[in-house]
């Protein structure tokens, strides 16, 4: 199962690890097809071309892999989803929890991987 959007998806945790190892700048948005995630995957699809520097994913936050976003201690005290998480050289920089508007996606990713 993975997530109806235009964006890479991450189904595994091997390919999790792969990706944030191997690429300098990540966005990863874990969650579901619901009305606080779409708008984050929408904006997501919209401005990475933009950001050619920056890889961006999606996650199924259902899927049993996904622990290695629910899990991190970054968002321990999230309630609501999606679970948004920015890495810089497989460290995370920043993580958000439910919806974000396109400014502050942008914001994040000037302030992080500029």
């Amino acid at each position: 199962m993975t997530l109806d959007t235009n964006l890479e998806h991450i189904t595994s945790e091997a390919q999790y690890h792969e990706i944030i190892n191997n690429n300098e700048n990540v966005m990863i948005c874990c969650g579901r097809m619901g009305p606080m995630c779409v708008p984050v995957y929408a904006d997501m699809e919209d401005i990475r071309n933009e950001y050619s520097h920056i890889k961006f994913y999606d996650m199924l936050f259902d899927i049993p892999d996904a622990h290695v976003i629910r899990n991190l201690p970054e968002c321990r005290g999230f309630m609501g989803l999606p679970f948004t998480v920015y890495y810089k050289n497989g460290k995370v920089v920043k993580a958000t929890s439910s919806i974000q508007m396109r400014d502050q996606i942008t914001t994040i990713l000037d302030e992080q991987f500029s």
